[in-house]
């Protein structure tokens, strides 16, 4: 029986309604306050209420424990990053890029299917900030642990990738919201604030998510035409057991990065729907520092940035990366 897909991502490309491979484009705001001269100091998240976890939230977090043990039995969510048992070469590597970074799994205002062309080359051309916020089922304790492993990984993706990017626990660009069932009042609060004028069929999408969504990015390019994210939303379930949460980090941070797209061609990655690996891998770092390196334009077409990408990855192999 085919599993119900982990993780669905989705980045909105401001005026464009491409939507990114494991991550839905939807039309956007028409002005984004992320691009303007004196950048608009984001809304204060207000302090969520404590209060009891409610009947369906437990049911919740009940099912999506079953969902992990059911895979850990099936020895998948690996946490090793791959090794002797999946080799891959630099051929590989670079068909595995175009893939992810160049086409979409999805396309306009919703879940539709792609129609299979390749797009353009998609990243932040600024620094890179995460800002966390916390729904009302979290303790201190947890609010500390998983402000850490954003933060941790924060600065793992900036070695990879060679770009400033960190976790900032005041103000950001990349806004993470840690919330659940129990918050979804509080979800549509936060998501309009940061984001004024997003489009409705992002918004829903925030709105109403099905359990088979697990965690999901929407990315805001800076214009009309353009490729350069300056700004971001993730979701991540707060019912998730620890496991699949920090999948849920790994994977929805780095496409918010850019690397939009699945492929099941890639291994070991955590851009693929086999649920083989829970964290970022040693071909998935590989991924990010070719998605980020300088000879790559944003908005560069597949034509135009092939030859540029074999050489990279025949670079970054060759050289023992």
């Amino acid at each position: 029986m085919k599993r119900v897909r982990r993780i669905l991502s989705l980045t909105a490309l401001l005026g464009a309604f491409a939507l990114a491979g494991c991550d839905v484009d939807a039309p956007p705001p028409t002005h984004s306050p992320a691009v303007s001269p004196r950048p608009t100091p984001k809304p204060i998240a207000p302090k969520p209420v404590p209060q009891a976890q409610s009947a369906q939230s437990k049911e919740l977090a009940t099912y999506y424990g079953r969902v992990q043990a059911d895979l850990l039995v099936q020895g998948l969510l690996r946490t090793d990053g791959g090794g002797p048992d999946t080799p891959y070469t630099d051929t590989m590597l670079a068909r595995n890029f175009e893939q992810i970074a160049f086409y979409d799994e999805y396309s306009g205002g919703g879940l539709n299917a792609s129609n299979g062309q390749a797009g353009r080359l998609k990243r932040w051309d600024g620094p890179v900030r995460f800002n966390v916020e916390f729904g009302s089922n979290f303790t201190p304790s947890q609010q500390a642990r998983y402000y850490e492993n954003v933060a941790s990984y924060a600065a793992r993706l900036s070695r990879a990738t060679g770009h400033p990017i960190g976790a900032s626990p005041s103000s950001g660009n990349f806004h993470v919201l840690f919330m659940g069932e129990d918050d979804r009042a509080l979800v549509q609060e936060r998501v309009r604030a940061l984001v004024p004028r997003i489009d409705p069929s992002a918004l829903r999408i925030f709105a109403d998510l099905p359990r088979s969504i697990h965690c999901l990015v929407v990315a805001f390019s800076g214009g009309q035409g353009t490729y350069g994210y300056t700004q971001a939303v993730a979701l991540i379930r707060s019912e998730h057991p620890d496991l699949m949460m920090r999948s849920c980090i790994h994977e929805e941070l780095a496409q918010g990065l850019g690397l939009a797209n699945d492929s099941p061609a890639a291994r070991p990655s955590i851009f693929n729907d086999d649920d083989e690996f829970a964290l970022l891998t040693t071909h998935d770092a590989h991924l990010l520092g070719m998605l980020y390196d300088r000879r790559l334009q944003t908005g560069m077409n597949l034509n135009a940035a092939r030859p540029i990408i074999r050489q990279i990855a025949a670079e970054r192999l060759g050289a023992g990366f």
